[in-house]
């Protein structure tokens, strides 16, 4: 076995890697919305959320984190589609929000 077969064996393995810890994240992002849009008595549409920035930034303790910032959208009669807001830092929802609607 070659160091570049060693190289290409170790990049193919990150991409899996990564490709798991973001469908993880995304999943759990996903269950959040869920939810956030029940407790709002709203309805999530499309049963997706969309990662739409990605960032490093500090926590409150100074750590380095990931930051994420996923958007969903969401109606509250079927007529009209609103956009939601999911900020993850790490691996912690730190702020979700929704777009102002009408009732």
């Amino acid at each position: 076995m070659t160091l570049g077969t060693l190289f290409w064996l170790f990049i193919a393995g990150f991409v899996v890697w990564y490709w798991w810890q973001a469908k993880a994240i995304k999943d759990s992002v996903l269950k959040a919305a869920h939810r956030y849009c029940k407790s709002m008595d709203v309805l999530l549409l499309d049963d997706a959320v969309y990662l739409r920035g990605l960032w490093f930034k500090r926590d409150p303790q100074g750590s380095l984190r990931v930051w994420r910032r996923f958007l969903f959208d969401f109606a509250t009669t079927g007529e009209e589609r609103y956009t939601g807001r999911a900020i993850m830092l790490g691996r912690k929802i730190v702020h979700m929000e929704l777009d102002p609607h009408r009732f």
